[in-house]
């Protein structure tokens, strides 16, 4: 695999399910690459910021990062604003979340899904050691 990747094809055609069905009959390996740079185009469109998203001043960011908190916090876990830099929001896991095999999980399911959800502009949430 290559360390840079490459730029989206944004105007790729999708497949439907079924044209991927009836070409995987035929050609199955071009029907899965298929299929894999559809799912990635589809993640990097989701990961896109909508027109005319704000981002967050660090005082918004503190706040939206306390709900995520104290969702770690009934498990013993704890979260540290470490900075926003551009569109990466910089945060520290703590308490049991530090070491956890979840942590990483937590992170994008629970913390950049809350952030995300109510600031689209932010690109990532970073967890920082």
């Amino acid at each position: 695999m290559s360390a840079a990747t490459p730029p989206a094809k944004l105007d790729a055609p999708f497949y439907t399910e079924g044209e991927l069905d009836a070409l995987e009959q035929t050609h199955p390996v071009e029907a899965l690459r298929i299929a894999r740079e559809q799912a990635q185009l589809a993640r990097r469109l989701a990961a896109q910021a909508p027109a005319g998203a704000a981002l967050p001043t660090l005082e918004e960011a503190r706040a939206v990062l306390e709900e995520a908190r104290q969702i770690l916090l009934r498990d013993g876990g704890d979260l540290e604003l470490v900075g926003l830099e551009g569109s990466v929001l910089t945060v520290r896991l703590k308490g049991a979340c530090a070491g956890c095999p979840r942590a990483a999980l937590d992170l994008r399911q629970v913390v950049e899904a809350l952030v995300r959800r109510r600031y689209p502009a932010l690109r990532e949430v970073r967890n920082v050691f």
